[in-house]
């Protein structure tokens, strides 16, 4: 089956039309203001604005305020909602969106049991433990710590063009998710990364 790919950390209108035109299946739009890659409601909605309509549009929070996500909602078109903090199922699925739920992957992490709790999550994003940072780290983690879940798997975790191959044939996720990895700066992709990140997905 083919792996699906996510570029995250959207936050020029360019980048996000060039994603869609390499064959990208969605887009990820940072609103948590403490990362270098988070833009504002204004923002997502120019990048958004002319995206073919067969490209989801990801939008993910850090333990947010019940208002920023509906603020968000009314504000621009979004197709997923992207929880990377310690949201519980209850808040996460109030908003009557699909949502992913991101697993902060370490020694010990069970994850059948996250997978039973979070039930209602379309998918859980695995990506790589590291203290007071929710995400971003551009580091991979042990992906023999990943276990057979009853749940979509979404990769991320430090994935770029040398290693998203070995990662697909180890894993085998439903998707990848990648955003420093295809950047020239933080924020800004490079347009070769990403095309070349795409072929590498689609050799695997």
């Amino acid at each position: 089956m083919r792996t699906r790919v996510k570029i995250c950390g959207i936050t020029r209108q360019q980048d996000a039309d060039f994603a869609a035109e390499s064959g990208a299946d969605a887009i990820g739009l940072v609103f948590y203001p403490p990362s270098p890659r988070a833009i504002s409601f204004a923002q997502a909605k120019v990048i958004t604005a002319d995206l073919s309509p067969f490209v989801s549009k990801v939008a993910l929070f850090v333990d947010p305020e019940k208002d920023l996500v509906s603020r968000c909602l009314d504000d621009v078109s979004v197709d997923i909602i992207q929880f990377h903090g310690n949201e519980t199922p209850e808040f996460c699925q109030q908003f009557d969106l699909p949502y992913l739920k991101a697993i902060r992957m370490r020694e010990g992490t069970d994850l059948s049991e996250i997978a039973a709790r979070y039930s209602s999550a379309s998918a859980l994003l695995l990506d790589t433990y590291q203290p007071g940072i929710p995400g971003g780290t551009g580091k991979t983690f042990d992906w023999s710590l990943i276990g057979r879940i009853n749940k979509p798997i979404i990769l991320a975790g430090g994935l770029d063009v040398t290693n998203v191959r070995e990662a697909i044939h180890q894993v085998q996720p439903y998707a990848v998710d990648v955003s420093g990895g295809v950047e020239s700066d933080k924020g800004i992709k490079s347009h070769e990364k990403i095309s070349t990140f795409m072929r590498e997905v689609a050799n695997a």
